[in-house]
């Protein structure tokens, strides 16, 4: 079973640029994600997909003194990135991260990706239901659910956020072209936000980092998150999946 990582990383960024780029006592964004995401036991290769924009070397540079695979497509056409990423692997699965999610927890990875194997779905994410934090998104999905998408995807939404035609046309949205599954959880920890978007998620992640380092669980840093009013009160009032909905005006016009 071949099942490749990809995650989207990218220089330019309206509310913040250069995020992934950005230090928390030293250590790049982008080189934490990449580094928790391979100690994930299912994930068999890590691929960073970026843009041919020239700002987009620094984060080859940081690749390649990682020792981690990139490719340079699109800028706007996300889901064609994704797509000429893993062409050339031809996995049975690809799992979908993003780079604004550098505590992004490996146990949670492997999670998604076993219980989307166990169910034989074409695509599993822990987001049908919005239980978890924001910075903990996971999503796997066939190779071949994402060459369907490729082909058939003509939404600027579509086309920009990779996954939005699969999960719109799965079996738990009521679609019958893809089966799909959600890796459930008892509690509702959604009002975590451990994602980058603006400084202010900088701030937070930071604190998070000083207090548990880089190798603690999602639980952890939400539990901390939670219990610490100085550290929630910086970045609860931003809104989830901003950019998605910015990008379903687009699809209106």
């Amino acid at each position: 079973m071949k099942i490749l990582a990809i995650t989207q990383a990218r220089v330019g960024s309206s509310r913040l640029p250069g995020k992934v780029l950005k230090e928390i006592n030293g250590t790049s964004i982008l080189e934490m994600h990449v580094r928790r995401i391979i100690k994930s036991n299912l994930v068999s290769k890590l691929i960073v997909a970026t843009t041919e924009e020239p700002e987009a070397m620094a984060i080859c540079i940081l690749c390649d003194n990682l020792g981690v695979e990139y490719y340079r497509g699109s800028m706007d056409d996300v889901l064609d990135r994704y797509y000429k990423t893993a062409l050339p692997v031809k996995p049975d699965y690809v799992v979908r991260i993003t780079s604004d999610c550098p505590l992004i927890d490996p146990e949670m990875i492997d999670a998604v990706i076993k219980t989307t194997l166990d169910s034989g779905a074409d695509y599993g994410s822990n987001g049908f239901i919005t239980l978890f934090p924001d910075g903990q998104d996971v999503e796997v999905f066939k190779f071949s659910a994402l060459e369907k998408a490729w082909k058939e995807a003509t939404l600027p939404s579509d086309r920009e956020h990779v996954t939005p035609y699969i999960w719109r046309n799965s079996s738990l949205k009521g679609g019958n072209i893809f089966k799909s599954v959600n890796f459930e959880w008892k509690q509702d920890y959604s009002k975590v936000r451990m994602t980058l978007d603006e400084s202010s998620d900088l701030e937070v992640i930071t604190e998070m980092v000083n207090k548990l380092g880089t190798d603690s669980g999602w639980k952890e840093y939400a539990d901390f998150y939670l219990n610490e009013e100085s550290i929630h009160t910086k970045n609860d009032h931003i809104q989830r999946n901003e950019g998605y909905q910015k990008s379903l005006q687009k699809d209106k016009k």
